[in-house]
């Protein structure tokens, strides 16, 4: 048997807006299995949950990695799509609990394997530690409200100096492009709801700007790449199509910015196996790791800039980019700092933790897995 795909995204995100959450998108309600995993930093959600999503994927099945954004190592959660189950980790930021408890949601408590007494023992170090976490996040996001700032700015003398009709015009020749490919493999519906899926491909980690676009795009055979110093144009390319294509009634994955979640950075058609992505500032990729990619149509928005108007803004342009810059790493030493404090904080529950009595209802966990899989493939 062959191994099984694996998709690694972020179902949340270190923002401009704070901790910025798609949870709801990881999988769909009416799942056949969804498990809420709730305990402790340091009691094993994450081992578990890559654990179960490994043996999975040994078994052939397609797997999602939903990776933790201020973790680079853990995961928030495990989902498989073709047997509808995910494993998700229910507590803060994220809280999760079940929607449908029974029928479709249950909560795995790991809760029941620590020993009360040795928490006890730590309890105003675990206080303590737990408040310095939130504290250090509350300053990230402030610089990275901060940055947001100076984005508008920056993006401003892009926007005063780019010929938005040409942009419009790449948006529909796209758009057309594809619509081609909708006619000629028949997808063209407008008999069911398409469906649309937003996640982060992309996320501010404790270790900066992290990625798995090569994971995400693995399968796309045409890829659309916008390029172009007016990444916020960028964007708005990339979010028009979206729309555009989900109107046309096909189903869609929408992968945001790590920064600004409202703006978009990559559209897939699954079903056309077709995206269209903007280039990522800060981010190493290289289109040629794509896995099974065949065909690549560049667009660069820089031909659509009046460099006369920008050469007016030189030093300020210059400025922001700095200052931008310089508010982002703030943000991601905080970041680290909390992971840092984080870390100091499992250390008072790892030795509380009772882990073979863990590894065996994993164990479990995974034997009802596999009998959801049996049921549903016959």
């Amino acid at each position: 048997m062959s191994q099984g795909k694996l998709k690694k995204v972020f179902p949340g995100g270190n923002t401009c807006r704070g901790f910025y959450s798609y949870y709801d998108y990881i999988i769909k309600p009416d799942a056949t299995r969804i498990l809420v995993i709730k305990g402790g930093p340091g009691v094993g959600k994450s081992t578990l949950m890559r654990y179960i999503g490994e043996k999975m994927l040994e078994l052939g099945y397609d797997v999602e990695f939903h990776c933790c954004s201020s973790d680079n190592g853990s995961l928030d959660g495990v989902c498989i799509p073709a047997i509808g189950v995910a494993l998700l980790d229910g507590t803060a930021p994220h809280v999760v609990d079940p929607k449908n408890p029974g029928a479709v949601d249950e909560i795995i408590h790991l809760g029941d394997f620590w020993d009360e007494s040795k928490l006890l023992e730590n309890k105003q170090a675990v206080l303590k530690s737990n408040a310095r976490v939130a504290r250090l996040f509350k300053i990230a996001y402030s610089q990275l409200a901060e940055a947001k700032v100076i984005k508008d700015e920056l993006d401003s003398y892009y926007t005063e100096a780019i010929n938005m009709a040409g942009v419009h015009g790449i948006i529909h020749s796209i758009a057309e492009d594809i619509l081609e490919d909708v006619m000629e493999d028949g997808q063209l519906q407008f008999t069911r709801v398409p469906q649309d899926r937003h996640l982060f491909a992309t996320a501010l980690t404790p270790q900066g700007q992290a990625h798995f676009l090569e994971t995400v795009l693995d399968g796309v055979k045409k890829l659309y790449f916008i390029t172009g110093e007016a990444g916020t144009i960028g964007s708005q390319v990339v979010g028009t199509i979206a729309k555009a294509m989900h109107m046309h009634g096909l189903d869609t994955e929408v992968y945001h910015c790590a920064f600004e979640p409202a703006a978009v950075d990559l559209v897939i058609m699954p079903a056309l196996k077709i995206a269209v992505l903007k280039d990522v500032p800060g981010i190493t990729f290289k289109i040629q790791d794509i896995p099974g990619l065949k065909k690549v149509k560049i667009k660069d928005l820089n031909q659509y800039l009046d460099r006369s108007i920008l050469s007016l803004y030189d030093k300020e342009i210059k400025c922001a980019g700095e200052r931008l810059n310089a508010a982002i790493g703030r943000a991601i030493s905080y970041i680290a700092a909390a992971k840092a404090e984080h870390d100091v904080m499992e250390q008072y529950y790892i030795p509380a933790m009772d882990f073979a009595a863990i590894n065996a209802k994993r164990d479990e966990l995974l034997a009802r897995i596999l009998k959801y899989a049996e049921t549903i493939n016959g």
